[in-house]
């Protein structure tokens, strides 16, 4: 059967999100014809041109009530229209001789964000050149992103498209009246190029994946179009926010743009579904909604017979990806947030699953968290070598919920006996598996980086929330990793039930004590969700919590709105992100470097 893969905008723009390839590479090997698109880079690529900001300047009317900063931006405009090309080959990593040129002179057009730029001798220090003209560049792009936003697109943002308004949406009528406004400029160049993926490829399935809620508009638009347009096509969707969003599925609307939603692994869904369009009847539907000819949604449980054992699938398959078009951003000067958005990565999965899958705060309900499976380091460095030689990259970003230590300790050895230079970054849990000599032999092995949760920093609430950590265990294993020579980013979170103003601040400052020691380079800061899949969410008063509302939504269902009868100012508290006593990135680093607090 022909497919096409697509990732709807937007994702990451450094590197491509793998789930298209982790299909592609498995529906290959099943005999079929498969070509993948990720249309967020493709869009980006065109928007961010000489010939796209002509097009965009010209749509744009500005009146005296448009702030300043982008009036002054479109008058501006030559100057854009003039580097942007050059820009963008420079974040492509195909011009770096821009990189003085950048830093220094006036031939950059310096706009609103460049009022928040780091201090250079503090960011980058002497010889951080390259890094410090992608944080111009990327400056750059931001700002023609806001007058994007404030003049032609109020969706768009750099990596996510119309977030704010999927990311919490029980109903579908608010997504559904933005669908029915006229069609913006970037939504004509989306379905160009959705176009030119139908015509070069010729599906007859075309399957969206669909992981975050700055993709859902995306899929939406292109669905509707394919539907209108292409009317023998058939199309699916699946991904991370349909699995866990998408659960209780009852709005038999969302069915006039997608003819399949499939919930879990893409793998075995895909198997059924092709086989069910082929007019097979040895194998059902599986994890899959449908609607029937009398309007009824229909959903087909997985069966003992859909299972494929995750050693069974290949490695992912980036070949038809436009890997040179990915552009390497970096927002804010942090090390570890670079990781993130500075570079293209190939993205491997080490095992399915969390092998603890015990928090409270986790969907540990849910088969992508509880169906745990690893594979053999043997298996994962033969992935290694085919995708090194099918991209040319060396670099590698595990993306496991939690890197298993055992395997950790056996994939390094294998990486170091068959002498593979590679650079590599996970996930992990903070416990006392990861002792000195595990961590000397990870970095041995090409080990740069890992993260991983402190979330509350109380031993209270670390016990409460079933975390299997301490403060002082993640002390020790944050201080053998950076000892051998490995960052620490950790994540940190406040809000959850029980959890004291005065239990938030010992937190922060146990955290801030880990930087002041110098085990921690980096953190992130963020407001506890309760989630209908996390054992918190299913058993909130287990929790000391009160669910506010126990109404279920006909589309999209996950958040869950609760009480624990505290009288504490969250907003407040989330300040902390701008105050002396600080959680984001880039000021974490700074209390790292300094000792202050």
């Amino acid at each position: 059967m022909k497919i096409l893969l697509i990732t709807p905008p937007l994702t990451q723009l450094n590197t491509p999100y793998p789930a298209t390839p982790y299909l592609k590479g498995f529906l290959v090997e099943e005999g079929h014809q498969v070509h993948q698109a990720d249309l967020g880079i493709e869009l980006v690529n065109r928007l961010f041109s000489r010939e796209g900001l002509q097009k965009l300047f010209q749509r744009v009317v500005v009146s005296r009530q448009t702030p300043a900063h982008l009036r002054q931006l479109l008058v501006d405009q030559q100057q854009y229209i003039h580097s942007i090309d050059a820009v963008m080959r420079f974040l492509q990593g195909l011009e770096p001789t821009l990189a003085t040129r950048i830093c220094h002179g006036e031939w950059l057009p310096q706009g609103e964000r460049f009022k928040g730029m780091a201090d250079p001798d503090w960011a980058f220090g002497a010889l951080g050149t390259t890094e410090m003209a992608k944080h111009m560049a990327t400056l750059y792009i931001e700002d023609l992103a806001d007058f994007i936003q404030a003049t032609i697109d109020p969706f768009f943002e750099l990596s996510r498209y119309a977030e704010h308004l999927c990311l919490r949406l029980p109903h579908l009528k608010p997504l559904l009246t933005a669908l029915s406004k006229p069609d913006s400029l970037l939504d004509e160049w989306l379905l160009e190029l959705l176009e030119e993926k139908m015509r070069t490829s010729d599906p007859r399935l075309v399957c969206f994946s669909i992981p975050f809620p700055g993709n859902l508009m995306g899929a939406f638009r292109c669905s509707r179009h394919i539907r209108q347009h292409f009317p023998e096509v058939t199309v699916a969707w699946g991904g991370g926010y349909v699995t866990t969003e998408l659960r209780q599925l009852s709005d038999p609307k969302v069915f006039d743009f997608a003819h399949f939603i499939s919930l879990d692994d893409g793998e075995p869904a895909l198997r059924a579904l092709i086989s069910y369009l082929e007019g097979n009847d040895d194998l059902p539907l599986c994890q899959t909604y449908h609607r029937a000819t009398n309007g009824q949604i229909l959903f087909h449980p997985k069966q003992p017979g859909h299972s494929i054992p995750f050693k069974q699938v290949p490695a992912p398959d980036y070949s038809d990806l436009p890997l040179h078009k990915y552009i390497s951003l970096i927002e804010v000067a942090n090390p570890m947030h670079k990781l993130w958005s500075d570079g293209r990565w190939n993205k491997l999965i080490l095992a399915h699953g969390c092998y603890w899958a015990k928090c409270a705060f986790c969907d540990t309900s849910l088969p992508y968290i509880n169906c745990f499976e690893a594979l053999p380091a043997s298996q994962i460095c033969d992935y290694m070598e085919a995708l090194m030689q099918q991209t040319g990259s060396s670099g590698f970003h595990f993306t496991d919920e939690a890197a298993p230590p055992r395997l950790l300790r056996e994939l390094s050895r294998e990486i170091i006996e068959r002498k593979l230079v590679v650079s590599w970054w996970t996930n992990i849990r903070f416990e006392k598996t990861f002792d000195a000599d595990l961590c000397r032999l990870m970095a041995r092995a090409g080990c740069i980086a890992v993260s991983g949760g402190i979330e509350v920093a109380s031993n209270r609430l670390l016990k409460y929330i079933n975390k299997g950590v301490t403060v002082e265990q993640a002390f020790a294993t944050a201080e053998h990793l950076t000892e051998s020579g490995i960052m620490v980013h950790a994540y940190l979170m406040y809000g959850f039930p029980t959890q004291t103003e005065q239990e938030t601040l010992e937190g922060l400052e146990s955290v801030r004590q880990m930087f002041e020691a110098g085990v921690l380079q980096s953190a992130f800061w963020h407001r506890y969700a309760m989630t209908l899949h996390s054992p918190s969410g299913q058993h909130p008063h287990d929790y000391g919590a009160d669910p506010l509302s126990q109404q279920t939504g006909t589309f999209a269902n996950n958040e869950l709105a609760f009480t624990d009868h505290q009288k504490i100012d969250f907003e407040r508290l989330g300040q902390a992100s701008i105050r002396p006593l600080t959680i984001t990135c880039t000021v974490f680093a700074w209390i790292g470097r300094s000792g202050n607090g």
